[in-house]
């Protein structure tokens, strides 16, 4: 049985040094970080409840979304947020060869550009599944390969709204990379947490910032 654990082990992140797992400070500030958008309602409903909290996130993208909704992208961008590539179809790159995986990538990284003078080069694996080979080759174009420090599971049926909210809560910390879905899947459960994350939070002094890595 596949075990997915809310806090990213410390020897996970060891032996992955070349990605991204958390941002080292001691100031206290989280990074929210939002996938597989955008999303009709949903991301716009998430923008609108990061700026009642004055919170900047980072979207990873889904290429082919991007291309569907370009006016949702656009408000991602007008607001201030950070944009990620997440391939253009959320492809797992352990059943993907790496062929495919980097033209999976590239094409998302066309629809950003369309969009955007400013390339990102900011990438996260759909699934964290990612070979060691797509890795090094993604790196050798400038890509930085974003993981995570916390999991909200909110995209997981099994997890109530509360253990969503919970997990999050419990385990961040200064620095932490925290992982939401601005999707349908996840909706339920993201929409029920997010809000309480930024109030728990701020109420405690953090501040919420973009990736800019």
């Amino acid at each position: 049985m596949k075990i997915t654990l809310v806090k990213t082990p410390l020897i996970a992140k060891k032996m992955f040094p070349n990605y991204i797992w958390d941002i080292p400070t001691a100031t206290k500030e989280l990074y929210l970080t939002f996938d597989d958008g955008p999303t009709p309602e949903i991301t716009n409903w998430t923008l609108d409840t990061l700026k009642q909290y004055n919170a900047k996130a980072t979207f990873f993208c889904i290429g082919a979304n991007i291309e569907k909704h370009p006016d949702i992208f656009q408000s991602i961008i007008k607001d201030g947020h950070a944009i990620g590539n997440h391939t253009q179809h959320h492809v797992k790159g352990w059943k993907t060869k790496t062929k495919t995986y980097l033209a999976e990538v590239l094409e998302t990284k066309k629809q950003i550009e369309l969009q955007q003078p400013k390339a990102s080069n900011l990438f996260r694996p759909p699934y964290g599944r990612i070979t060691p080979t797509q890795g090094k080759k993604l790196m050798a174009l400038g890509y930085k390969i974003v993981m995570w420090d916390v999991l909200s599971f909110d995209w997981q049926k099994e997890v109530s709204a509360q253990d969503c909210t919970n997990n999050v809560i419990s385990k961040s910390k200064e620095g932490s990379i925290i992982v939401f879905h601005d999707s349908i899947k996840a909706s339920k459960n993201m929409m029920h947490a997010l809000p309480k994350v930024l109030q728990y939070f701020s109420e405690a002094g953090y501040n919420f910032k973009a990736l800019n890595i």
